[in-house]
């Protein structure tokens, strides 16, 4: 089990597959970014405009208002960095897997159509180019579905966080 057994198994998916399998990589890319960042760097971020906010002498005016809504506006933006693009990309692998139906099946009717349905095996390879990138872009989308409806919490508690810190009391 090696390269040689994913090389057959790509040749057997259709060049879709590999489309489907350079998306799902570019997903788990943003989907690991944004754990990194959560891991890393957003309790860094936080703190910033937390005493940037303490620092104010004046909380109570309406511009202390507009600054505490631009400091909580900031911490956001960062949080939900790449946050849609993930879900947009969650939301392409089925897609593709259905991409990778249609060819499929055009290859069995290719075949279909030059031998008269009497090349069973032909017709298979086209069957197999039509399901295993159906299979792949669902068990891409799958796995991302969970990290973003994770992601998804996580951003709305930390945010919600960050707002309760500079609750105007």
């Amino acid at each position: 089990m090696g390269f040689a057994d994913l090389q057959a198994f790509l040749d057997r998916g259709g060049p879709v597959l590999i489309v489907i399998m350079a998306a799902t990589f570019f997903m788990w890319a943003l989907i690991l970014e944004r754990l990194f960042y959560f891991r890393f760097a957003h309790k860094q971020v936080a703190a910033e405009a937390i005493a940037e906010w303490r620092s104010r002498s004046d909380r109570k005016s309406t511009l202390a208002h507009w600054v505490r809504d631009k400091l909580v506006s900031e911490v956001r933006a960062k949080a939900e960095q790449n946050v849609q693009l993930t879900k947009a990309m969650v939301a392409l692998a089925p897609l593709l897997g259905l991409l990778g139906t249609v060819t499929g099946m055009v290859a069995v009717f290719d075949v279909m159509a030059i031998t008269n349905g009497a090349d069973a095996k032909a017709m298979s390879a086209g069957v197999s180019r039509a399901t295993i990138p159906t299979m792949a872009g669902m068990v891409a989308s799958l796995s991302g579905i969970l990290f973003t409806s994770g992601m998804d919490r996580t951003v709305n508690r930390s945010v919600q966080w960050v707002e309760d810190e500079m609750e105007i009391g």
